[in-house]
């Protein structure tokens, strides 16, 4: 029996979240939008992500395990932190957060130089976004916050079309959106 490749829903569950907070990092969305943000955190960046990434446990790739269960996790941590707990934290802590989630995430992208070009992307640009947004709060230079989100609408959009390519792909049963060679 064949099963469903549950990248794509990993990678648009990621995509959209992500869009979405970084209109408000770049400046593009105001602050007020958050709480869609919060909204699209738990149900599909959060949840659907991390189903996602049990489904890649259950087709043997570990690559996909982590990286869906971790960001799936990221998003519900973000959320909850935003909705009930953000209240008193320094900014410094919030940066430390950040910086650490940039240090996975450099892991990850390391993990990826066996794997397709277009995760490679991902990751080259998630990389500096968790960067960038963890300098903003642990520096305190609000410029970075923006870059950062500008990064996450690269990061984004890359994302989105690698879900889009394997979706596209699959129903074709051929190569119509290319993801490059691995």
């Amino acid at each position: 029996m064949k099963l469903a490749n549950p990248a794509p829903l990993g990678l648009f569950g990621f995509a959209l979240t992500t869009f979405l907070l970084s209109l408000i990092n770049s400046g593009n969305l105001a602050p007020a939008g958050l709480g869609i943000v919060l909204a699209m955190a738990f149900a599909f960046g959060g949840t659907a992500q991390f189903f996602a990434g049990i489904l890649e446990h259950t087709k043997g790739n570990t690559f996909g395990f982590v990286a869906f269960c971790s960001y799936g996790a990221f998003w519900w941590s973000f959320g909850l932190f935003v909705q009930f707990f953000a209240t008193g934290v320094p900014g410094v802590a919030v940066g430390w957060y950040l910086f650490f989630w940039g240090c996975f995430t450099t892991v990850m992208l390391v993990g990826t130089f066996a794997l397709n070009r277009a995760l490679q992307l991902i990751f080259l640009a998630l990389t500096p976004t968790f960067f960038l947004l963890a300098f903003k709060d642990l520096l305190g230079i609000p410029v970075l916050g923006m870059l950062g989100g500008y990064g996450g609408l690269i990061t984004a959009a890359l994302a989105f079309y690698l879900g889009a390519a394997d979706v596209i792909n699959e129903a074709h049963g051929k190569t119509v959106l290319p993801i490059g060679a691995k």
